[in-house]
């Protein structure tokens, strides 16, 4: 019977994982912007584009569908052509494993970065990840994985418990759940719940950290306290060099036939300020005064 449902669950997250035909992101990332801002520690989302994509952003209400953390470079992991595997993530059927950022230059892509994060948590959050590449998703759990398949009407507020249903064994992870971990090691808030307590002389506010199984991607976006990276205007951005296809920016020698500002007809030409140097203004004589009689 374990085989059976196991033969079953494979066949349903293979059918999860197939990419939809057609998709074309509105702004991909930039490659050579995105690999030189990244940092460890920072989580990247992605906009998705297989079936299960489709599912997340449905009940999640967001444009991201998954979410991987940035670790640098993981001793032993490439890419056949050498390229370094920098990337923790968790998919269905898959689990935990390791990819380089090079996968998703395609995808419409956000950076988040944890604010004031010291460099001892940060090597933590990371160190928690790849200590965790290699643990599984139960496809045995097929309820786990029907959930994904018919995109039925969920309330708003049962859609985090639709998405976070599992067997509840902790190697079983996959997706933001396993970032969150990562924090939660550190104590780094994602979105904390806000309570109050205490008397009315003195109220004190407490954090608590949710269950990591409820967390989504958009969760890292959203939240106060990651600060959103945009590698296109990161490191400056000029808006005069970007090239229109339907108005070609006019050359210099041409660009005054088009001045937005032409100078007005009939508008008098202005004084000089001071004379010019080889400009020599007479002088004028002060008009004598008329002396009247007195009486």
């Amino acid at each position: 019977m374990g085989l059976m449902l196991d033969t079953v669950g494979k066949l349903i997250a293979r059918y999860l994982q197939k990419e939809v035909p057609g998709y074309e992101p509105f702004t991909p990332s930039d490659p050579e912007r995105l690999r030189g801002l990244i940092q460890p520690g920072d989580v990247l989302l992605v906009e998705g584009n297989n079936r299960i994509s489709g599912i997340i952003k449905y009940l999640t209400q967001s444009t991201w569908s998954h979410s991987a953390l940035f670790v640098g470079p993981i001793d032993g992991a490439s890419e056949p052509d050498g390229e370094p595997h920098v990337l923790i993530e968790a998919n269905v059927g898959e689990g935990v494993t390791s990819a380089p950022l090079s996968k998703y230059y395609p995808y419409h892509t956000r950076l988040c970065r944890p604010v004031g994060l010291s460099f001892e948590d940060r090597t933590t959050v990371c160190r928690y990840a790849i200590n965790r590449i290699g643990f599984g998703y139960d496809t045995k759990n097929i309820l786990d994985l029907m959930r994904f398949l018919i995109p039925l009407p969920v309330p708003q507020r049962w859609r985090r418990r639709i998405i976070a249903m599992g067997s509840g064994d902790p190697t079983k992870i996959i997706c933001s759940a396993l970032i969150a971990q990562a924090f939660g090691a550190v104590r780094y808030p994602i979105l904390p719940r806000v309570t109050e307590a205490g008397s009315r002389q003195a109220r004190r506010e407490i954090l608590h950290i949710r269950d990591s199984s409820l967390y989504m991607p958009r969760d890292f976006d959203i939240s106060p306290y990651f600060a959103i990276i945009k590698p296109t205007i990161e490191r400056g951005f000029d808006y005069t060099a970007l090239h229109w296809a339907d108005k070609p920016k006019p050359l210099a020698e041409v660009a005054a036939e088009e001045d937005p500002f032409p100078a007005r007809i009939h508008q008098a030409p202005e004084a000089p300020l001071a004379p010019a140097d080889d400009v020599v203004v007479p002088m004028r004589r002060p008009a004598a005064r008329r002396l009247e009689p007195v009486d």
